[in-house]
């Protein structure tokens, strides 16, 4: 047999398509989903090389997006609504988030609706549109103290009351012993503002030219966080491979809460199954809220964010 038949015969190893990923956050049980599917090799299968990256403080997800190190980076659907409206045009590939998380707590035993104009810490790191909507539409005039991470405002007593997600600040406060009774909180996604949060974007340009590994992205993304909804125990083992690689400065006990957490916002409310879709009816009721409070623009639309309609990732 000829050597050129022979190679005619061994079959090609196609090579996979690289894919640079940017999280939300540093390494954590919020980003489960994504470790699964690539250490479970979920994404090679779909013939995808991915690579998850976590930004930094002087090196957010958006700016590295922006920058082309990275192809898709996971945003609010509130801050990219926000993007869009100035002109930055950005495409929902998969959706990981069904529930707000958002929590306003309040420091002094006292319900956060009866604390007009007092001191409130809020995220340095993202626009903390909800409170920010909250305090205007309700004229809570709250003052804002900035924080970047972290709940040392809140115990010190500087503020009298603090913004916190569901799956973090506030589960690191009762791992502080801090006692808090559900008068103390606000959870927004039971006054009104239930907006869907974290998904991952890419440019329009990007989503047009690569449908095709978006697509994969996202089923591989889903495969593997329906796998982490499965299997808690093996996600966390993986979680905290991630958390000791980046030195992450948290426990397991706390991935552990987190995680739980975190699978409980996937589950939709209408329909009690984790969807992993963009919900139209949240970006129209997104949409009000941020034009009603100057937030926007201009209009963004579920069919922009999609892409006008074109063909669903997820």
């Amino acid at each position: 047999m000829s050597l050129l038949l022979l190679t005619l015969l061994v079959p090609t190893q196609i090579r996979a398509e690289k894919f640079v990923f940017t999280t939300a956050w540093t390494a954590q049980a919020q980003f489960a989903g994504y470790y699964v599917a690539l250490e479970k090799g979920f994404y090679k299968q779909a013939g995808l090389d991915v690579v998850i990256q976590h930004p930094s403080l002087t090196s957010s997800a958006f700016s590295r997006l922006q920058g082309d190190e990275s192809d898709a980076a996971m945003f609010s659907m509130m801050s990219a609504m926000d993007f869009i409206s100035q002109g930055i045009p950005l495409v929902n590939i998969f959706q990981d988030s069904m529930n707000s998380s958002n929590i306003l707590i309040s420091r002094w035993n006292t319900s956060p609706q009866k604390m007009k104009g007092k001191k409130v810490a809020i995220f340095n790191s993202d626009p903390n549109y909800l409170v920010l909507i909250m305090s205007k539409k309700e004229h809570m005039n709250f003052e804002w103290v900035r924080f970047t991470s972290h709940i040392n405002l809140f115990l010190s007593g500087a503020v009298d009351a603090t913004m916190a997600v569901s799956y973090n600040e506030y589960l690191q406060l009762l791992q502080a012993g801090f006692a808090l009774k559900e008068d103390m909180l606000y959870r927004f996604s039971e006054h009104g503002y239930n907006i869907q949060e974290n998904g991952v974007y890419v440019k329009r340009d990007y989503y047009r030219s690569h449908r095709e590994a978006c697509r994969k992205f996202a089923e591989a993304s889903r495969k593997g966080w329906e796998w982490a909804a499965s299997h808690v125990d093996e996600t966390l083992k993986i979680v905290m491979r991630y958390v000791q690689t980046y030195n992450a400065p948290t426990n397991r006990v706390m991935q552990k809460l987190m995680l739980k957490e975190v699978l409980d916002l996937q589950l939709d409310r209408d329909s009690g199954r984790r969807e992993f879709r963009v919900r139209p009816d949240m970006v129209e009721k997104a949409c009000r809220l941020m034009l009603d409070c100057g937030m926007l623009r201009r209009e963004v639309t579920y069919k922009e964010l999609m892409d006008h309609g074109a063909e669903e990732s997820h």
